[in-house]
């Protein structure tokens, strides 16, 4: 009985099992095995390794975005002159990933609390104008009296109502063009501990004085004139100014970290959003971009206003990373998936004893002289030893 276990456990952990394989001479079955073998291969080498870089292991980053706009204006309406700076035409105050930077506006000056005509909205009698009622596209609540002289329903509002049908055109703030931002993006891969900013090597304060972003003698610049953001996303400023639009500003780092980490360096692309119907934007039924605001001030014991109807560029800057590093574990992984292939194609077609190891392996039969019922038509399940 001990000589049994004994022989049992010594067959367990030193004798080595494999199946016997029956090798069958046939062209058509050999030529679809080897183009199989080398689909795998292929796969492995072209797509897991090359292309999907499967013996890495990647990470996303945690990134900062900090802005700032330049540049001044220079407005004359109806003899107004006016000087624009950045705290009058970015929306909201410096230092956002996403803003709004004013291109054109209509103003409404001296408005007051108090009771006025609509400008649509047509009227016949009082009954047409219901008191303390409130419409969604009116200025204010209705009092219920058609005023004669205009034919609409007065309204307690904001005295004068706003008339915002005609946008002026050219943009009053055409001078935008040539605005400037600058952006400052720094960005940690955690899983590396590698820290990154777009302030690369190379880039020093006396560089950044002079420098302006360029797709290809400036690209890691990154100061960016305004009309040159607009025509890099595709559309047109003089079209965009007047009615406002938005454009995406993409800061793409993409890196590998198997090299020197000073090559991990940002890339910038440009994308309209949505602004001009015959341009990039197809919604015509709601073109450009625009707001509201207010400024409140006393005149005469008396609260009023000024109201701009602002049209203006959204730029909204977007991080997107990945960054990759060799990692045993991924790489060991892939080479697992098709270990088997590559194995046999090395132990049976590369190595000195390659025909010894076909023999010890295969048994030969040729499927145009094998009787289908001889013991050798069949697969031999045998173990050899």
């Amino acid at each position: 009985m001990k000589s049994k276990i004994s022989n049992a456990l010594s067959d367990f952990f030193f004798e080595y099992e494999t199946p016997r394989q029956v090798l069958v001479r046939n062209r058509r079955v050999g030529v679809v095995c080897r183009l199989i073998q080398l689909g795998v291969l292929a796969y492995i080498i072209g797509w897991v390794f090359i292309y999907e870089k499967g013996y890495q292991t990647s990470d996303t980053a945690v990134s900062s975005v900090f802005s700032k706009m330049k540049g001044v204006g220079y407005t004359n309406v109806s003899g107004n002159e006016m000087v624009w700076d950045v705290a009058d035409y970015v929306f909201p105050s410096q230092g956002d990933s996403s803003f709004v930077v004013m291109t054109n506006y209509i103003i409404t000056e001296g408005q007051k609390m108090g009771k006025c005509p609509e400008l649509e909205g047509k009227c016949s009698s009082d009954g047409d104008c219901e008191g303390g009622s409130l419409k969604r596209t009116g200025h204010g609540q209705m009092t219920g009296v058609c005023v004669n002289a205009t034919k609409t329903c007065e309204v307690l509002t904001w005295c004068p109502v706003e008339n915002d049908h005609n946008i002026p055109d050219p943009p009053l703030l055409m001078s935008a063009e040539n605005y400037t931002l600058f952006i400052k993006n720094s960005v940690t891969f955690p899983l590396f501990g590698v820290t990154r900013s777009n302030l690369v090597e190379g880039i020093n304060y006396a560089y950044i004085k002079t420098c302006l972003y360029h797709p290809t003698d400036s690209p890691l610049c990154p100061i960016f004139k305004l009309g040159d953001i607009v025509k890099l996303s595709g559309f047109n400023f003089k079209k965009i100014a007047k009615e406002g639009g938005a454009i995406g500003i993409v800061v793409d780092w993409t890196c590998n970290l198997d090299v020197a980490v000073k090559h991990c360096k940002p890339k910038y692309e440009f994308h309209g959003l949505y602004g001009n119907p015959d341009e990039t934007d197809k919604a015509r039924a709601s073109m450009g971009y625009n707001f509201r605001y207010a400024k409140h001030y006393m005149e005469d014991k008396v609260q009023k206003r000024t109201l701009l109807k602002v049209f203006g560029i959204r730029i909204d800057i977007i991080v997107q990373s990945l960054a990759r590093k060799f990692d045993i574990i991924p790489t060991l992984t892939a080479i697992g998936s098709g270990a088997t292939v590559v194995c046999d194609l090395v132990l049976l077609y590369l190595l000195p004893k390659r025909e010894f190891y076909k023999n010890m392996k295969f048994k030969y039969t040729d499927t145009q002289t094998q009787d289908p019922d001889s013991e050798a038509g069949s697969i031999e399940t045998a173990m050899t030893k």
